[in-house]
């Protein structure tokens, strides 16, 4: 890839979305950066909710990851089904009865202050932590193909990927975030879709079915697994699946943000339906493309790469040619920004309302506090992504989804106890049980084969931080002055 070429689609790439964000954000004021003015169009948010949800790491590591799981992330993806059920039958209709801009501001109603701002504290940190992970792949891939051929260094060129982010978002956030990820998420299917035709047509494979045989006789597609003491086990895998979307998704502040700026309680369940229905038709379509890519490299004698991250973006750079180089550099900034960009949004946001009060402040303060939070959290991104570069040494999807398993477990266990039960619980007391809930579980996961006859934990140990979280609530019972908000 030449990286002058590479130079001329980043710049061609980043000139449409600050068009876009220039006319988005006409007369933008921080309810149309928090909420879009509530009048989103839901087949927009939905569509766009794809790019957010997949990121650059879904991009680059399923297809590569395929040569050692086969396709058993599948079952995590059939998970997602249920998980994202739960979402739009039980906690939308929660956000919108009570006209949440912050979906912490719940756990305020439901428990009082500790348990609000301990909540919110998680989703900073696990959100901050993921998106700069993911914000990595993208960096790491442009590195390779543009600024390393011109001698720039790493440091610099992650600096200049963020200041790119927060150019076209710092002004119209979500409003324009909406629009920009839909154009992502059509560049991001458009490339793994255009990415398998041009391999099939390298494998000289001339129609769907011979695409689908070559897959499934592939060694690579076995889905299902039922071994208990396989990580890969379909239970362990399945609801993994269901939890990690209703945490990543109906607890997180970044996409439930964009359902919420739809017009009504129907039109986001009609988003999520659909949403649904799409984002388990491409995961499909990326484990299909790591198979292919495998059966390429086998068939041409290349060699695989020592990390499996490098493994996609080796052959699409070095080997396919020209077409495949550039789909594949659209599809990767597509991913990784469609899901950077929302995060950092969020970020504020949840920053702004939970911690800021600024709900309560005039106009004018409002924005310059907005301005000066979005500009802090984009160097905290920085700063997280050069230290994930010196510590990382294994497939960063599997990184992704560890550390997911450790800070969004305190936010499970507090909604399912807090929707679900109406026992009141001691506020103060809060923070600790949500501290020491991961710290049990990492305990519990690093001696689960020793004390459960081998049995290995994997993407479950964030059922089990939950249950931790929600057993200690149980455990904290006091009087209450909050009302019961119940779903």
């Amino acid at each position: 890839m030449n990286p002058l070429i590479a130079l001329f689609i980043l710049v061609v790439y980043f000139g449409l979305l600050i068009t876009v964000s220039i006319y988005t954000s006409r007369g933008a004021d921080t309810n149309t950066f928090f909420t879009a003015n509530r009048q989103s169009p839901w087949y927009l948010v939905a569509f766009g909710m794809i790019g957010t949800s997949l990121s650059g790491v879904t991009f680059v590591s399923v297809p590569g990851a395929v040569a050692n799981i086969q396709f058993s992330y599948f079952q995590v993806v059939l998970g997602y089904i249920l998980g994202y059920l739960v979402i739009g039958t039980v906690l939308m209709p929660l956000y919108y009865r009570l006209n949440l801009i912050s979906i912490y501001s719940y756990l305020e109603q439901r428990f009082g202050f500790w348990s609000y701002k301990t909540g919110s504290a998680f989703f900073l940190l696990s959100r901050t932590v993921g998106s700069a992970v993911r914000l990595y792949v993208a960096a790491q891939v442009l590195q390779i193909a543009l600024f390393k051929p011109l001698g720039v260094p790493f440091e610099i060129s992650v600096a200049i990927t963020i200041f790119l982010i927060w150019v076209y978002t710092f002004k119209g956030g979500v409003k324009t975030i909406i629009v920009t990820d839909t154009l992502q998420t059509f560049f991001l299917i458009t490339a793994v879709v255009l990415t398998i035709v041009l391999v099939s047509q390298e494998l000289h494979l001339g129609s769907p079915a011979a695409i689908w045989e070559t897959v499934r006789d592939s060694g690579y597609a076995q889905i299902f697994y039922w071994d208990t003491n396989d990580p890969k086990n379909f239970f362990k895998q399945f609801f993994a699946g269901v939890f990690i979307a209703i945490v990543m998704t109906g607890l997180d502040q970044d996409l439930m943000q964009k359902n919420l700026t739809c017009k009504n309680i129907g039109e986001a369940q009609k988003n999520m339906f659909w949403f649904t229905v799409v984002l388990v038709i491409v995961n499909f379509l990326f484990l299909s493309l790591g198979a292919l890519l495998y059966v390429y490299a086998s068939s041409q004698g290349i060699p695989v790469t020592a990390k499996t991250d490098d493994f996609y973006p080796m052959l699409a750079l070095n080997h396919l040619g020209i077409v495949v180089g550039i789909t594949f550099l659209l599809g990767i900034t597509a991913a990784t920004y469609a899901s950077s960009d929302s995060a950092l949004t969020a970020l504020t946001t949840a920053f702004c309302i939970d911690f800021m009060d600024i709900e309560k402040r005039p106009e004018g303060k409002r924005s310059a506090i907005k301005f000066w939070v979005h500009i802090g959290f984009s160097v905290v991104f920085y700063l997280v992504i050069l230290v994930f570069n010196k510590l990382n040494s294994k497939e960063v999807i599997t990184a992704v989804f560890d550390l997911a398993g450790y800070t969004y477990g305190p936010l499970l266990g507090l909604f399912s106890f807090g929707a679900f039960m109406r026992r009141p619980v001691l506020d103060k007391w809060v923070p600790l049980v949500c501290i020491a809930a991961p710290v049990i579980t990492y305990v519990i996961s690093d001696h689960s084969a020793e004390w459960f006859n081998g049995y290995k934990f994997g993407f479950e140990r964030l059922i089990i931080n939950g249950l931790i979280t929600f057993i200690g609530l149980w455990l904290l019972k006091g009087k209450s002055q909050h009302s019961v908000a119940r779903l």
